[in-house]
């Protein structure tokens, strides 16, 4: 999986989403040429295009969605602290395409975030969902084995973090739980990882995230690192953390891990290997 799938088209010129907070906000518009820059290198999760990502092998993306505000049109962009260059409808349209030259690949969208999404906006983007993969949808009666899938030519799976819309749609799956440690060491988030395991796997889909956080006071310790750097130096020891994982259906097993700059040091090529030991 690709922790904040989108974050590789952030729009340099966009305004401050609306879930920031005050400060940041009013920060970025009385110091827009010192605060922007910051803001962009301490949001961009990835580098890899959607299509580079389902090429290189991912097969979580995860959607945070989000309306711009005071913006007349229905268009829905992708959200993180800034918007994106590229809206949802095309970026869904670029997975189907992927997907038609590729019929036996599965992959999960995570819709998440609704950051100023409308009961209205949420009744587009279910009808946009439904139209583009049309039978390509899995519903959620189905039990998803890759059999199963293949059999009836499902290849999307799509979790849907807002609970009115999933009781109305069949075709939605429920918000996957994605463990997200929040830190900003690798130790510290490794031991968050092993705390959630002994605590015993989810029945269903979850997601251990192996992205690193900063926070404020990260920022000004570190004034001329990114969020790429401080990913880039903790990937060695994840690395072993991941290669020392198990999936399957036992209390301590893993099932999706997402991370930032998937394109980096084996990580996909780690993941998928974790299968031989089924």
């Amino acid at each position: 999986g690709s922790h904040d799938t989108m974050t590789y088209c952030l729009d340099k010129r966009s305004a401050v989403s609306g879930n920031e907070s005050k400060v940041v906000k009013f920060l970025n518009k009385c110091m827009p040429c010192i605060v922007h820059p910051i803001i962009m290198k301490w949001s961009t999760t990835q580098v890899l295009t959607v299509t580079e990502q389902l090429e290189a092998g991912v097969r979580y993306l995860d959607f945070r969605i989000a309306h711009k505000a005071n913006d007349p049109s229905m268009n829905l962009y992708f959200v993180h602290m800034v918007y994106t260059t590229v809206t949802v409808q095309d970026t869904l349209l670029e997975v189907l395409r992927w997907l038609e030259t590729h019929p036996q690949e599965v992959v999960i969208l995570a819709c998440r975030n609704f950051d100023g999404l409308t009961k209205r906006l949420h009744n587009h983007l279910v009808a946009c969902i439904k139209e583009i993969f049309q039978c390509k949808l899995c519903p959620r009666n189905v039990m998803p084995t890759l059999r199963t899938m293949w059999q009836l030519g499902h290849q999307v799976i799509v979790s849907y973090e807002e609970d009115v819309e999933l009781e109305k749609h069949c075709e939605l799956w429920p918000a996957i739980p994605y463990w997200w440690g929040n830190k900003t060491s690798t130790r510290a988030l490794i031991r968050y990882l092993e705390r959630m395991k002994r605590r015993g796997r989810p029945g269903k889909f979850f997601v251990a995230g192996i992205n690193l956080t900063e926070n404020l006071g990260y920022i000004l310790l570190h004034p001329f690192g990114s969020l790429k750097k401080m990913t880039l130096r903790s990937l060695p020891c994840l690395k072993i953390w991941i290669k020392q994982q198990y999936p399957g259906p036992k209390k301590e097993c893993i099932n999706i891990i997402a991370g930032d700059f998937i394109g980096n040091n084996d990580f996909v090529k780690d993941v998928i290997e974790l299968n031989t030991k089924i």
